[in-house]
């Protein structure tokens, strides 16, 4: 369970809740800002500064996102999803409609690629979290002062 700590060294700002406790860190928390393009500590700073271009560290509370390895992991899992999803979908109306060759590439592929681009981000996201939350890769331990500004 996250609980409401103060900000980073030399803030004021007592309002932010942190998922990191001395118990652990908080898998679910962290996720769901993960989805939402956040950083997974403080879940205020920006996790990307740009579409899929994770940012060097966190601008509220410093954490370094340098160590992650998302790789092609967020791909696949957006291919897998988006897949389990449409592909049920796409037979049923083939096998119960027969539509049209034009149709098949109007609809089908327009809302698979808006899907799969959609879901890029979030993925990544949950993915970096999900790193940072069980201390894999660069996110183990804290060295002293990495939340000095």
């Amino acid at each position: 369970m996250a609980t409401t700590v103060e900000g980073p060294v030399g803030s004021h700002d007592n309002d932010w809740t942190s998922a990191e406790t001395a118990a652990g860190r908080n898998v679910g928390l962290s996720l769901w800002r993960g989805v939402r393009g956040r950083c997974p500590r403080c879940g205020h700073g920006r996790l990307f500064c740009a579409f899929l271009k994770v940012d060097d560290h966190c601008s509220v509370c410093r954490l370094d996102f340098t160590g992650h390895r998302a790789d092609d992991l967020p791909a696949y899992l957006v291919i897998v999803i988006v897949g389990h999803v449409l592909v049920p979908v796409i037979l049923w109306i083939e096998v119960d409609y027969a539509p049209s060759l034009a149709f098949q590439l109007g609809v089908y592929l327009p809302i698979t690629a808006l899907a799969s681009i959609t879901l890029l981000q979030p993925v990544k996201g949950v993915v970096v979290a999900l790193q940072w939350a069980l201390r894999m890769h660069g996110f183990g331990a804290h060295p002293p002062g990495e939340l000095q500004a």
